[in-house]
This record gives C-alpha cells, sequence and structure tokens, in this order.
C-alpha cells in the first residue's frame, strides 16, 4: 500500500501543469494593460507604438520596448508576429520575466524575433538558468533548427511555455529551444522595439497552475 500511495504521490508531483482559461494581453483596439520604456526619454509611447486593425505596429525606433503592468509566473504565451512588407526586416524579441528596473535592457530571457534567427535564447543581465552549452556562445542559444519562418509579410506563430523552471519556444509549431531551472519568479512580459518596424497581434496567455 505504502508502494502504490509513494507512486501515485511521485505521479502527481511529475504531472505537467494543467493551463488555465486564456486571456488576451492585447485587446485587438488599443494597448490597456501596457506601459512603455525607451531610451528616449521625450520619446512617448505613441511616437514607437500604435494599434490599427486589430494589429500592434511598431516602428522600431527609438529602442525600447512595451511590457505588461501586470507580472507572470508561469504560463504558455502565444504571439503572432510579422515583418511588413515595405520595411527591411531587423531585430525584436519577447522578454520574459522581466525584473528590476526599467533600462535597456531590463533583467529577463529573451526569446529572440530577430529575422531568421526566431527561437534563439538570450540571457539577458544574467538571468539565473540553464541551457544547452553546445549552443550556446555567451548570452546567446542557439535555436535546434534551420529558421521555419514564413516569407515577409506573412503571420508566424511563437508559442512559448515557461512551466515554472522550463522553457520550451515553438516557432511555427517546432520546437526550438529549451531551457531549464530558469528562476522562478514573478515577472512583466515585454515586447521590443530594437531599430525595425515589426507588427505583432493575437496575444494571449494561458497561466499554468
Amino acid at each position: 500500500m505504502k508502494t502504490l500511495a509513494s507512486t501515485l504521490l511521485l505521479a502527481l508531483f511529475a504531472a505537467p501543469a494543467v493551463a488555465a482559461e486564456e486571456v488576451a494581453l492585447f485587446n485587438g483596439k488599443d494597448l490597456s494593460g501596457w506601459t512603455y520604456h525607451l531610451n528616449d526619454k521625450k520619446a512617448k509611447m505613441a511616437d514607437v507604438w500604435s494599434v490599427r486593425d486589430g494589429v500592434i505596429h511598431c516602428k522600431g525606433k527609438p529602442t525600447g520596448y512595451i511590457r505588461t503592468t501586470k507580472k507572470y509566473t508561469s504560463f504558455v504565451l502565444k504571439l503572432q508576429w510579422r515583418w511588413p512588407k515595405d520595411a527591411k526586416p531587423g531585430n525584436s524579441g519577447v522578454l520574459l520575466r522581466v525584473v528590476g528596473e526599467d533600462k535597456v535592457w531590463p533583467k529577463s530571457v529573451e526569446a529572440q524575433l530577430k529575422d531568421q534567427w526566431a527561437g534563439d535564447i538570450w540571457n539577458i543581465d544574467e538571468f539565473p538558468m540553464k541551457v544547452d552549452p553546445t549552443r550556446t556562445e555567451g548570452r546567446n542559444t542557439k535555436r535546434m533548427h534551420p529558421s521555419n519562418e514564413k516569407p515577409q509579410g506573412e503571420w508566424n506563430e511563437y508559442e512559448i511555455t515557461l512551466e515554472k523552471g522550463k522553457l520550451t519556444l515553438k516557432v511555427n509549431g517546432l520546437v526550438q529551444n529549451t531551457a531549464t531551472d530558469i528562476q522562478v519568479v514573478p515577472g512583466y512580459i515585454a515586447l521590443q522595439s530594437e531599430g525595425a518596424p515589426i507588427e505583432f497581434r493575437n496575444v494571449r496567455l494561458a497561466p499554468l497552475e
């Protein structure tokens, strides 16, 4: 009986977390629930970020980000992004578990969005975590597979699962990266303005219980 009870207990703790009901982080109309930080202290959010037709438009300059006003710890985050057809693709990213002061760049884990490098992981400000050393150089852990991003102008989807200390990055349905032993701490979620125009939509989050 003790053996059976122990087995059931171990299975309970090993079971994956269950996702709660999905919530929209972006309402499709405005940037309610988001705040911002830019390197240019004179610049306003509206100088860089705007909403039209259910899409968040980022001009890419000045450098900075918008971030949620609420903190999240464990979740499944899904969002779509694309590089506009009329501009040269460049760099951006999704910052996870953002903690500390607002600055460029804040302590966090970055799910890379640089053109043709989506799925890379960047460690910002020595965020505690473990990654595959064979794919890591400095703060950058390269993705597992060649780029599977869609052509410029088409929508891509990121599925980011951050369950306690484990991170999984899926780009268009393909697991491109993982990390473990990430510091478990509530933090903000941020979208970067990093030099090039980029668009986002369908930003939604399911908390993991």
